[in-house]
């Protein structure tokens, strides 16, 4: 069973004030009381499950969960952050990847979810800022002051630079106060890689290993000019990735997310035991060159491959100390949009995470 690779329809940002979610459960047809596992299940094409398609995972891991069927869905170029979020809500997908700052936003706004799997900590090569080549004038983080800064606002594209120009001692703009960088929020990296090109703007952020910058990088059009401490609330905190999950299709079937979660750890050890071949799955499967996919595998920015965190309290930890910090320092959105530690407790399934009664991680943390 090859999984049918479909086009997805344009979604509505998941932050959208005032969204109405959905509960459907990402399946064709609808769910029923009964926690017989659906037929088929809608995945999103990346990297890693492109990998896990090609090695059969997918077929195995989801076979013994009871599900004939995987559809990977492939994210138009034109979409919005966020859109992943939205489909999760309304049923179009059984699962979304997002970092914990817009999972948390997404989760404060009333997206029915639960997180599943939480990513290892960050590090200072995920989400750095960087300016054309071009540009001669802009070549530290200091020399952003009064400059202009456009990147999508519920992302790591915001929530790093966030971190690294308060310590800078030059923050961005925000709703409540201007700062000492002009801030403009660009939801499309299409549009921020030309804003940035263009002049139009100074600088962004932006994970590398995304396929909006990674050609551009490859190709000299960016430098480098700063990253996140490796003691900051980024990297440890906000910067992990999350997998999560429509609450009630966590709840009815355990069994198909512990299938989705085992096939990305055997596509995880698989692509870095096999590089080259996994390049050459990624590439054909996303239409993009080999030393694209080949980077998105070994940049150390990279997060479809990163191992996951064994605990749910550190997990929960994680998020707690993550929503402290931002808060601390004048994040505009979490002032008003703020859970509390049963919330939290609550965002992430213990059932999915060492001694849950779904990890795939034992004794070892190993998942297999």
């Amino acid at each position: 069973m090859k999984a049918k690779q479909a086009w997805a329809a344009r979604f509505a940002p998941a932050f959208i004030a005032g969204a109405v979610w959905a509960s459907g459960a990402a399946i064709s047809g609808a769910a029923h009381a009964q926690d017989k596992p659906p037929e088929s299940i809608n995945l999103q094409l990346q990297t890693w499950t492109a990998v896990a398609d090609a090695k059969g995972i997918l077929q195995e891991e989801f076979n013994k969960a009871g599900v004939k069927k995987v559809n990977l869905i492939a994210q138009s170029s034109g979409e919005l952050l966020g859109a992943e979020s939205a489909a999760v809500g309304g049923g179009t997908l059984a699962f979304a990847q997002r970092m914990i700052y817009p999972a948390f936003v997404q989760k404060a706004n009333g997206i029915p979810a639960v997180i599943v799997w939480l990513s290892e900590a960050s590090n200072r090569y995920r989400t750095p800022i960087f300016v054309s080549a071009a540009n001669k004038d802009i070549n530290t983080i200091a020399d952003l002051d009064g400059k202009k800064f456009g990147s999508s606002r519920i992302s790591c594209y915001w929530s790093a630079p966030f971190e690294i120009l308060n310590n800078a001692g030059i923050p961005l703009d925000s709703r409540l106060k201007p700062g000492r960088v002009r801030y403009e929020n660009i939801e499309s990296p299409a549009v921020a890689i030309q804003a940035l090109l263009s002049g139009e703007k100074d600088a962004t952020a932006g994970h590398l290993a995304a396929n909006h910058f990674t050609a551009a990088y490859l190709q000299g059009k960016f430098k480098l000019i700063g990253g996140p401490a490796d003691t900051g609330a980024y990297v440890n905190y906000a910067g992990r990735v999350s997998y999560f999950a429509h609450r009630d299709f966590a709840a009815k079937y355990p069994g198909v997310v512990k299938a989705f979660l085992l096939s990305r750890e055997r596509a995880r050890v698989w692509a870095t035991d096999h590089v080259d071949e996994a390049a050459a799955i990624v590439a054909k499967a996303l239409r993009i060159p080999e030393d694209v996919a080949k980077f998105q595998i070994t940049h150390l920015g990279q997060w479809d491959f990163m191992a996951g965190e064994p605990s749910a309290e550190a997990a929960r930890t994680a998020i707690k100390e993550f929503q402290k910090w931002y808060v601390a320092h004048g994040d505009d959105i979490l002032v008003d949009k703020r859970l509390d530690d049963t919330q939290i407790d609550a965002f992430i399934d213990g059932q999915f995470f060492l001694g849950g009664s779904h990890s795939i991680y034992g004794d070892k943390y190993s998942s297999y």
